[in-house]
């Protein structure tokens, strides 16, 4: 169910504290019908539509931005990290260069990086803007007004997180705020923080509209951002409580949490709920800024490429002879071939040649669109099943655009983040146990000849492209230093692409030391990598759009100050 997707043609933006209307093409030539202000939305219809609209930023695209504002963070997240390559061929599009080449002053950089500020703070303004319409609304329950609250708080939480991912110094805006031009010199997290202790006191714990976030995912988001927060003993709190007594639990197969077949499993805690098909004519409620994730024309697919595993990540997931991890960095010594033993989830992450992508039939050369350029690997978690037919009918590159959700947190993610914290408050056997959790599930499930998933040993004979393993950590953990290694370790090969390795680096201390070794060994094997510059101190933050400080000048001062190194 898609029950909270906006199907109606015209689009809520808004500016500030303000409301702008702008209408689709087929609206140009009707005579106005009404209009819509803070008077017409003041009654439960309204602000629902008001708070809908709030919802439908998750997945990153406003009807302006560019490919930048992903909610995936895609290229802030992965591209930008060890993870992946920009993909696809020299020159198309150029600013996700730049973020890979780490020359983010430049023009097409700076044009990437208004798209995600535009992006979350229209999320943050149609937040506060249903906070506002709620306050004048008189005959709507005390249940319905303070869950309506207890969503936009959270979502208010969310946009402005995603914000202090990428910048950190931002300022936050609540629906008293009346000037968007508004200074950044304040704490931003205490606030992030009080959003989501208050909108877990309004939220209840289950909701009856799929999609809308509830009591048990505020919870597991606030323990996101203690952790972030480097506040380790508060993330144990919330963590702990949704892991022991939250109802999510893990997916029995590790490809049924992105399956087109499975929306809204068991393992989503929070999702952009996509849609097609439904009334919006260009298809843009199917996953827009992702659509260019997809293995290139020679493919069944069509397009585009982008967004293809770094040659580092695939080593990531060889095995030792207990099919554990080398987490000592030998991993990357020589790439992968077709004896090494590997972790399966390496053929739920990456397309390879010869191994079967899903239902399409097996990954072919022909499917990458420069192989000398980005590699031999596609991406594959944002592909869905050909069976699923979960394609757009309309819009430009329609197999791109389809219904199947987006994760922003699933529950793997969780019990990830409650083994970080654990290791860093010193109780490593239970880090160690949360972290076999997700290896046990790893071990679930390989791919069949044609493309299903085998739900029984992972050494099935009919597997001839690949050589599985996977172990538990049976031995105590002892060591503080080597069980941090070990839940960082996991964390990339369960989350692989899914926007988090960069900024997990950087809250880690450690991404200037992991991308400039990435580099110097990478451009050996895309030889384009030569050109990119050094990752520096100032890269630990994101410029902040060069526009968007001009237009915060009051009396020739600038209200938004550049982050350091800018």
């Amino acid at each position: 169910m898609r029950n909270i997707k906006i199907t109606s043609a015209i689009a809520i933006t808004v500016i500030g504290t303000g409301i702008l209307l702008s209408c689709n093409n087929e609206f140009l030539e009707v005579s106005p019908q009404g209009a819509l202000s803070a008077e017409t939305l003041s009654d439960p219809a309204g602000v629902d539509a008001s708070l809908i609209a709030a919802y439908s930023m998750l997945d990153g695209y406003g009807n302006y931005g560019g490919w930048g504002g992903a909610g995936s963070n895609w290229i802030f997240g992965s591209v930008a990290s060890d993870d992946a390559y920009k993909g696809s061929e020299p020159g198309d599009q150029q600013p996700t260069t730049d973020i890979e080449f780490y020359q983010w002053g430049t023009g097409g950089a700076d044009d990437y990086l208004r798209d995600k500020w535009r992006v979350v703070y229209d999320g943050v303004s149609r937040a506060n803007s249903t906070l506002s319409l709620l306050k004048q609304v008189e005959d709507v329950s005390e249940e319905d007004a303070n869950r309506i609250r207890g969503e936009a708080l959270f979502l208010r939480a969310h946009y402005h997180f995603e914000a202090y991912k990428m910048w950190e110094n931002i300022p936050y805006y609540t629906e008293e705020d009346k000037d968007f031009r508004k200074s950044n010199d304040a704490e931003v997290m205490p606030l992030i923080v009080a959003d989501l202790n208050e909108a877990i006191s309004l939220l209840p714990e289950t909701q009856a509209q799929v999609g809308r976030v509830t009591q048990w995912a505020a919870k597991a988001y606030l323990g996101r951002v203690l952790l972030f927060d480097q506040d380790y003993a508060g993330a144990l709190v919330p963590l702990n409580d949704v892991v022991n007594n939250g109802p999510y639990a893990l997916e029995e197969c590790y490809q049924d949490v992105f399956s087109a077949f499975n929306d809204n499993g068991t393992e989503t805690v929070l999702a952009y709920q996509a849609s097609v098909n439904d009334g919006e004519g260009d298809g843009n409620n199917g996953n827009r800024n992702d659509r260019l994730n997809f293995p290139h024309s020679g493919s069944p697919l069509g397009c585009c490429g982008f967004h293809q595993p770094s040659q580092n990540l695939v080593n990531a997931y060889k095995v030792d002879a207990n099919g554990l991890p080398f987490l000592d960095g030998s991993f990357n010594d020589t790439n992968v071939d077709s004896t090494d033993p590997v972790d399966p989830r390496l053929d739920w992450v990456v397309g390879r040649d010869g191994v079967p992508f899903l239902d399409w039939g097996p990954h072919a050369p022909g499917w990458i669109r420069d192989r000398p350029w980005a590699g031999p690997y596609s991406t594959k978690k944002t592909v869905y099943e050909q069976g699923s037919e979960a394609s757009s009918s309309v819009g430009w590159a329609t197999y791109q655009l389809h219904f199947t959700n987006m994760h922003i947190l699933r529950y793997a993610d969780v019990l990830l983040m409650l083994a970080e914290a654990e290791v860093e408050a010193g109780s490593l056997e239970t880090a160690r146990e949360l972290v076999n959790q997700i290896r046990a599930r790893a071990a679930n499930c390989a791919q069949g000849p044609d493309g299903v998933a085998i739900t029984t040993a992972i050494d099935d004979p009919a597997i001839d492209w690949a050589n599985y393993e996977i172990g538990l950590y049976d031995n105590p953990w002892t060591d503080q230093d080597v069980a941090r290694d070990a839940v960082r370790t996991e964390r990339r090969l369960e989350l692989a692409l899914e926007g988090h390795r960069f900024f997990d680096l950087r809250r880690w201390g450690i991404a200037k030391e992991t991308i400039n070794n990435y580099l110097d060994t990478e451009e050996e094997r895309r030889n384009y990598l030569t050109a990119a510059s050094p990752y520096q101190d100032r890269h630990d933050l994101y410029p902040i759009p060069t526009f968007e400080i001009e237009i915060s000048r009051v009396d020739n001062e600038d209200r938004l100050e550049q982050n350091p190194g800018w």
